[in-house]
């Protein structure tokens, strides 16, 4: 599939479904004020002071004006319907307004309020307004929230103060869950040129996907930024990461309350491993999405990605002054896996050329040694060899601020000389925040040339862009919608089979797990059932010696904790004495099977997040696997290739490779049964629940589960 340049992509000339919102045609502001810090007066003065050209009628039955502009008892007063109506208004007017707004025929509305009452009647005041606003089909911002701001359009429907300095032709978009996480960016990040920014509050009737949707559509949108909380509408925020990848523009994600799902998840390891947040990574992961984990890094990633200038392959370059600081970087740069570029040898001769004796012509670079007059024009030219490295990615002169704050222009120079040399992105990274600001600063950034402050929230900012890189030069293999496979024949016959016998609920034994997943492509290891010492040695009769016994007692789902499982029995005398003594224990029914060689124990599961139904994990297994807790998330269904790059990001992952003689074992057929079982949890998310495979051995040209479990739901 072809991936459009978000530069170069037309927008589209048809009306979007959020017009009547985040583009009004005419605006009346209900509890209008002129009185100092309120709400009504602010919301006023940020309309006028943002452009908005339509008509825009204060309503207030107590004024007669409101900052220069006639003012209304009440919408019937008004001279023509509007097409929006904000609320400025307490809690304990907001449902009697509603009904006034909706009589008056507006499609949409803004409301700040939290709507909560003292005293309330269930349902709530929240739940009566949403209901409302849903049946009248309103177009809603709020409520709970601090509005938006169109920069684009101008309209700044937004009840609360913000510096007047934002440009229209702004090229990142910010969505927030929380008020502060908007304004806290908004407000005081000057080297960002917004086009949209949200503060999205309850989410009563429009949610953060489509805002998301429309400054795709409707907006030159080169970066989306998010704070989010939950997803509201999952299906509809999964459309929209896909839109926003296959439209190639970046989405970064500050997600915040990371918690462990449900006690109830506790009959696999799957689900004891998974926690919410596994399902927000899966989902980051399937789209692309770059995760941050403060608002630094987010206003900082955000610089980043607006600036115009295309990364290349390969890693990171550093020109320094300081030796420290380079060796700073080098640390940093290893905490926040950003790989820095290793130079070739004409780069290196190059550099050599150029360095006073005794600095080693390396990257990262520390060019400063005695100064001298042409200083500068020694850093330039170092930096120019730097960026010009073929597998130099982008390049980042790490100076510190001077006096004041400032920024001395001779380091832009260095920016400017590097880029021209190389086409590639250039930044300004001090170490910390000056005391002060810089005009430069924003000047230089909206050049192109980003001036950032914090090297960490800079490397974090670097390893975005570069796995973005990736992911994009990646994305004609991804696992999007559009590709999701269609079950064959016989798959349907085993997805029918299987969810009647699922439609009880309850979780299958290890036998009937084992062999459901057989049905669907998963290698088994071959498991007979018994019910006496008498079948046992008949079943161990058909397999081949040395073999496993295991109980098949009903509802024991982990053998091993119960002393359920005797391996490497030898013989029939062995088997006959395992049996007996297991028997008494834990009942007559078993499985035998025969011994899988050993390999590496890994582990795969299913199992299903309330919000994004089912997930599937990868990771080292065996007894250790809650220990070890080496595992990842992904949502299916997704390809062999993808499994591959999972199995790769894990910590353990060279295990898996030769070691001391041992040969590398299967990681093809590991990820091929990964993918197969992607298919499974795919094809069957309304009938199962839960998947757990542990272990799964792979061995040096095998990979067999020996031991699973399948609930219903």
């Amino acid at each position: 599939m072809m991936i459009e340049d978000s530069e170069k992509r037309a927008l589209t000339p048809f009306p979007h479904r959020l017009d009547p919102l985040l583009r009004p045609r005419s605006i009346a502001v209900l509890g209008a004020s002129e009185r100092e810090g309120t709400v009504g007066s602010q919301v006023v003065l940020n309309l006028r002071t943002g452009g908005f050209n339509g008509p825009l009628y204060p309503v207030n039955p107590s004024r007669d004006s409101v900052h220069g502009l006639r003012c209304y008892p009440s919408l019937q007063d008004l001279p023509e319907p509007v097409e929006q109506v904000i609320f400025a208004l307490a809690d304990t007017r907001v449902e009697a307004a509603l009904e006034e707004v909706i009589a008056h025929g507006a499609k949409s509305a803004v409301m700040y309020s939290t709507l909560v009452l003292e005293n309330d009647s269930t349902p709530t005041l929240r739940e009566r307004i949403g209901q409302r606003v849903r049946e009248a089909g309103l177009l809603l911002a709020g409520a709970n929230g601090m509005g938006f701001y169109n920069f684009h359009d101008g309209v700044w429907a937004c009840g609360f103060d913000t510096r007047h300095n934002h440009p229209h032709d702004g090229n990142v978009t910010l969505i927030s869950h929380s008020g502060s996480g908007m304004s806290g960016i908004l407000d005081c990040e000057e080297r960002i040129a917004f086009n949209l920014a949200v503060s999205t509050g309850q989410e009563l009737s429009v949610r953060m996907d489509d805002y998301m949707d429309y400054a795709i559509e409707r907006m030159n949108t080169r970066a989306i930024g998010l704070f989010m909380e939950t997803a509201r509408n999952p299906e509809g925020l999964r459309a929209v990461l896909e839109k926003a990848a296959l439209r190639g523009i970046p989405v970064v994600a500050l997600k915040v309350g990371r918690t462990e799902l449900a006690a109830r998840l506790t009959v696999s390891h799957s689900g004891a491993l998974a926690g919410s947040d596994a399902a927000y990574q899966a989902l980051f992961d399937r789209y692309g999405v770059q995760r941050v984990e403060d608002m630094d890094e987010l206003a900082t990633t955000l610089i980043m990605f607006a600036q115009p200038h295309r990364v290349a392959e390969g890693g990171l370059v550093g020109l320094h002054d300081s030796g420290g600081e380079r060796q700073l970087l080098i640390d940093l740069a290893d905490r926040t896996g950003v790989p820095l570029t290793e130079i070739s040898a004409a780069t290196t001769h190059k550099l050599e050329q150029l360095l006073d004796p005794g600095l080693p012509a390396v990257n990262p670079l520390d060019a400063w040694s005695t100064g001298g007059p042409d200083y500068n024009l020694t850093m330039q030219a170092c930096f120019a060899a730097l960026l010009s490295d073929p597998d130099a990615a982008l390049g980042a002169v790490v100076h510190d601020r001077g006096p004041h704050g400032s920024v001395y222009e001779s380091y832009v120079d260095y920016l400017r000389a590097g880029h021209a040399a190389s086409g590639k992105p250039a930044f300004l990274v001090a170490n910390r925040q000056g005391t002060g600001a810089d005009e430069k600063v924003q000047r230089v950034t909206a050049a192109g040339f980003p001036i950032l402050d914090g090297l960490r929230s800079f490397l974090v900012g670097t390893r975005c862009l570069l796995n973005w890189r990736d992911f994009q030069n990646d994305i004609t293999t991804s696992d999007f919608s559009q590709s999701a496979p269609s079950p064959d024949s016989a798959t349907r016959a085993a997805m029918e089979r299987w969810s009647q016998r699922l439609a009880t609920g309850g979780t299958l034994d290890e036998s009937s797990s084992l062999a459901l997943l057989q049905d669907f492509g998963l290698p088994v290891n071959r498991s007979l059932a018994a019910a006496s010492e008498t079948e046992a040695l008949a079943a161990a009769g058909e397999l081949a010696w040395p073999v496993a016994l295991k109980s098949a007692r009903p509802g024991l789902l982990h053998k091993s904790d119960q002393g359920g499982v005797k391996l490497n029995i030898r013989n029939a005398e062995e088997l006959s004495a395992a049996y007996r003594e297991m028997s008494q224990r834990l009942g007559p029914q078993v499985l035998l099977s025969s011994m899988v060689p050993p390999g590496v124990e890994m582990v795969l599961g299913v199992v299903r997040d309330d919000q994004f139904g089912p997930l599937v994990m990868l990771g080292f297994g065996g007894i250790y696997v809650e220990t070890l807790k080496d595992v990842v998330f992904a949502l299916p269904p997704f390809s062999a290739a993808t499994a591959r790059k999972m199995v790769d990001g894990l910590k353990l992952r060279g295990m898996l490779d030769e070691v001391r003689g041992r040969p590398a074992v299967d990681i093809d057929g590991y990820c091929e049964a990964a993918a197969k079982l992607s298919q499974l949890a795919h094809f069957m998310a309304d009938a199962i629940t839960e998947i757990d495979i542990n272990p799964m051995i792979l061995g040096h040209q095998s990979c067999v589960a020996v031991d699973a479990l399948v609930s219903g739901r």
